[in-house]
Parts: C-alpha cells; structure tokens; sequence
C-alpha cells in the first residue's frame, strides 16, 4: 500500500543561535530547525515524512501533500486576534505566522487532513476566528507551563468529550504533558471542543467536518505511535484516494 506524503512545518531561526555549534563564519545565516520527534512518530504510524521549507509556494507543497502537521514552537502573534501584547509574551516568528496560516487554508480548500499540535492548536484556533489567553502561571489551575519537566512525562490529566473523533481514539481520560504558556480564550468558529483539563482549559478540539484534530499536548513525546499520527495517517491515505 502506497504511504501518504505528510508535511511537517517547523522553525527558522539565526544560525547563531546554535552557537558553538556553527562556524563563526556561518553565524550570519538562516537554519531551518525541525524537532525530530514528529516525524520520528510519523514514520512509525506508516506515513512518508517529509520537514517543509517555507521558501515555496504555500499552496504548490499543499497540492503535493496528503497531510499536514502544524507544529509546536513560538507563540502567535496577537495582532492575529487583535489583542496588545503581554508583557510576558514569548518571542514571535511572525513570518512563520504568515506561513503557516497559509498553509493550513490551502489544505482547508482542499479537504486535507490537519493535525495541529501547542502552537499549532493555538494558531487553528486563531485561523477559526478565536483567541488566546497569552500567558498563564505553573501556579495557575492544572500547572500547564511545565518547561523544567522532561516531556516525555506526563504533567496532568484532561477528559474526553464522548462522541468525538478524539475520544474514538483515546478514551475518556488521558495523561498529557504540559509545554505550553497560552490557552484557548474563545473557542474558534467550526471548532468542537474535544477534551479539557481539570481547571477547564481546552486542551483538544476537532472540525465539524472530522478533517482536524488538534491538542494542545505534545503526543510525537508520549508512547509511539500515538494515536493522532495514526488517526492522520489513515485519513491521509482515505484523502490520497480522492486525488
């Protein structure tokens, strides 16, 4: 059986952030950084990964995909949902912005299957017309920024609303890590709540149409495969049988 081609975005990021590990000659240049845990998870649910660049065309790499990822990384602008910033607002990649809202309506325009996952989530949330709570404390409801834990442990547990595609998946209840600072404020146009955790944080939620999933968890760090890569694998084999 033919694996279905799924796009993975990632960062892009001054090489001198590696720091010692570039020359100082190539300090002055760009590296794309993509976190190999994603399509490591991919690759194991049976899909062909592949890391995109954002120096093509948005719509052209749509057209030769079959799913998408929209991952995890800086946090959305706020202009985006028409907000002022935070004064305790992470960095912006507003080119990545741009970026990947592009990407994620030409995949809308063409029935793709999106998993969107952290920033992801947050950014389909603010593509639907939704906005964000931009920064909430560890002390705060379920502990949710949990940057000195290793992620590839569980920080707290969120419950799945019965009857979604989500909970087909993964039950009424599951252990989720916790690597973000922002939460869903008002839910986006089209978006159906899938999970919350135990202070009422959304922390999941599905298209109507059954054609996103995203969570605001990192699942690429949990026990592989997880079942989001293999939910977007099989709908990206289903959407590879309709081009």
């Amino acid at each position: 059986m033919k694996k279905p081609l799924i796009g993975v975005t990632g960062r892009r990021w001054p090489a001198s952030w590696l720091g010692d590990a570039v020359p100082k000659g190539l300090s002055g240049l760009l590296v794309d950084v993509h976190f190999s845990d994603y399509v490591h998870s991919l690759a194991l649910a049976g899909a062909l990964p592949v890391e995109l660049t954002r120096d093509a065309d948005p719509g052209a790499m749509i057209e030769r995909l079959d799913g998408l990822v929209l991952s995890g990384g800086a946090d959305v602008d706020p202009s985006h949902y028409r907000a002022a910033h935070h004064e305790k607002l992470g960095t912006l990649e507003v080119d990545r912005d741009e970026w990947e809202f592009a990407l994620y309506t030409a995949a809308r325009e063409r029935d793709m299957p999106v998993l969107a996952i952290c920033r992801g989530f947050q950014l389909v949330n603010v593509a639907h017309g939704g906005t964000l709570n931009q920064h909430v404390d560890l002390e705060e409801g379920a502990g949710h920024p949990q940057w000195d834990t290793d992620g590839r442990e569980v920080a707290h547990e969120v419950t799945v609303s019965p009857g979604t595609a989500l909970s087909e998946l993964i039950g009424e209840h599951v252990e989720v890590n916790s690597l973000h600072h922002q939460t869903v404020q008002s839910l986006g146009e089209g978006l159906v709540v899938s999970a919350v955790a135990s202070d009422g944080v959304i922390e999941g939620f599905e298209t109507s149409d059954g054609a996103v999933l995203g969570v605001q968890w990192h699942p690429e760090l949990l026990e592989a495969p997880d079942p989001t890569f293999r939910w977007l694998v099989e709908q990206s084999l289903a959407h590879l049988k309709t081009r």
